[in-house]
């Protein structure tokens, strides 16, 4: 029998590292080698996506969250060399919905509290720049903009509640609207929006050469509250504190 070649041999090596409950290592390798690499390659893994969504791992618990990493080195290909930028491609993976994870098993809102936690991450690792607010006099006459360290975010479920002391089952009736944003101390701040407020946030990204009043009066046409004083003297008081936070500036 012929020597295996380099290639077939890294690429039974990848293959045992993957899935090692069903694929042996190298024929010419050392089993228990292979297995310290085996082992190795899972704990870093593991490790590095556990500091990420620590929320997650306690819902699931350790036996539940190691199968969870399992599935994801044995069925995904990763896009990314950087070890920062896996844990989107776990979020990726867990949105791609799975075959493997598709038997009722899993939590319903996974999906969506992974990604609530790695938006912390994002955000925290951010080499974006704050956003130069601006005079606040001039919110009605000139464009406005959104900071890109400050996240407007809407998920279906309450997932700044979800712990291993509350895993609703059923979907509320209302979704759950986020502002998230970097501060200048470089924390990470999560506060709640109000419909009305997540929608301005929405506009200003969908409609960027339209200025405060322009993005005001649109969100009272879409309200149904067009020629209300009250709509707009509040609409212009959000703005205002928004732009204090840093989170609207004008263009």
């Amino acid at each position: 029998m012929s020597k295996p070649s380099l290639h077939q041999q890294q690429s039974s090596m990848g293959q045992y590292l993957r899935d090692p409950e069903h694929c042996a290592p190298p024929a010419q390798m050392d089993p228990a080698r292979a297995q310290v690499y085996r082992d190795l390659v899972f704990a870093n893994l593991a490790s590095l996506l556990s500091g990420t969504f620590p929320v997650l791992v306690k819902i699931l618990g350790d036996e539940r969250w190691r199968s969870l990493v399992r599935i994801f080195l044995r069925d995904y290909r990763a896009r990314t060399p950087k070890f920062g930028e896996i844990a989107q491609e776990f979020v990726e993976f867990l949105a791609a919905e799975p075959e493997a994870l598709s038997d009722g098993a899993w939590p319903p809102f996974m999906v969506e509290l992974a990604h609530y936690e790695w938006v912390e991450m994002v955000l925290q690792q951010s080499d974006a720049e704050p956003l130069f607010a601006g005079d606040v006099a001039l919110l009605l006459d000139r464009a406005l903009q959104v900071s890109p360290l400050a996240w407007p975010l809407a998920y279906a479920w309450p997932v700044q509640l979800l712990g291993p002391d509350y895993q609703p089952d059923a979907l509320p009736d209302q979704p759950t609207l986020l502002l998230v944003r970097r501060a200048q101390d470089w924390s990470v701040r999560f506060s709640g929006l109000s419909p009305l407020a997540w929608r301005l946030l929405q506009r200003i990204g969908e409609f960027p050469g339209l200025t405060g009043l322009a993005q005001l009066q649109g969100l009272a046409v879409e309200a149904g509250m067009l020629g209300a004083s009250e709509f707009f003297e509040g609409g212009l008081v959000l703005l205002r504190q928004m732009h204090g936070e840093g989170v609207v500036g004008v263009v």
